[in-house]
């Protein structure tokens, strides 16, 4: 009896693992696409969102707010390739962004080398906020708290559950950062490690 328990236990508990896995596979929550017609910031720049997790954010002259984004973010995440962190602002601020860009490198000794600062005419950068199609608005120097999420397609993702659509993070709250953010973009981060195992799989 002892013999067949044993068996039993060696063959079929780990049908029932795949079984979890390819189930949790096929069934895995994705990241909620928001808007699709996101306008890119290659029309005035280099950069471009194509085949980029981007973080983006129109960047206000307020150093808290940064240095949580660059705490609980930025430094969580800019080692992976695929990701780039793009700050828009007008022409008008760049000398003291630049300023708060150094301090932030040298207090945090964190390399800054997935921040992307883009300073354009104000128009520029509020297009590409228009584009997004959110509820939230810039404030009178064409800043926000908020920074969001888009895809390697320049969709933006978010949130659309019970408690309503989530378009951006707010970076003035940790506890923001934390608990929804962070979450968001590890499953950003997994989906495209599914599609990449799945494209594998189809290949072999």
């Amino acid at each position: 009896m002892k013999k067949y328990f044993v068996l039993t236990i060696l063959f079929v508990l780990p049908l029932v693992a795949y079984l979890f896995f390819a189930s949790g596979i096929n069934n895995f929550a994705k990241l909620p696409i928001l808007e699709k017609d996101v306008l890119n910031v290659d029309t005035f720049s280099e950069k471009t969102f194509d085949n980029k997790i981007s973080i983006l954010n129109n960047i206000q002259k307020k150093k808290g707010d940064i240095l949580n984004l660059n705490q609980k973010i930025y430094k969580r995440f800019y080692q992976f390739n695929d990701f780039q962190f793009i700050a828009l602002g007008p022409i008008e601020i760049k000398k003291q962004i630049e300023d708060l860009v150094g301090q932030l490198s040298t207090g945090t000794n964190t390399e800054m080398t997935k921040w992307f600062f883009l300073f354009q005419h104000s128009e520029d950068t509020k297009n590409i906020f228009k584009s997004l199609r959110t509820d939230l608005e810039l404030d009178e120097f064409g800043g926000s708290p908020y920074v969001f999420i888009i895809d390697k397609n320049g969709f933006l993702r978010g949130r659309n559950d019970s408690d309503g659509i989530k378009f951006g993070y707010d970076i003035r709250s940790v506890a923001e950062l934390n608990n929804y953010m962070v979450d968001d973009i590890k499953i950003m981060l997994a989906e495209y490690r599914l599609a990449l195992k799945k494209n594998s799989i189809s290949n072999n």
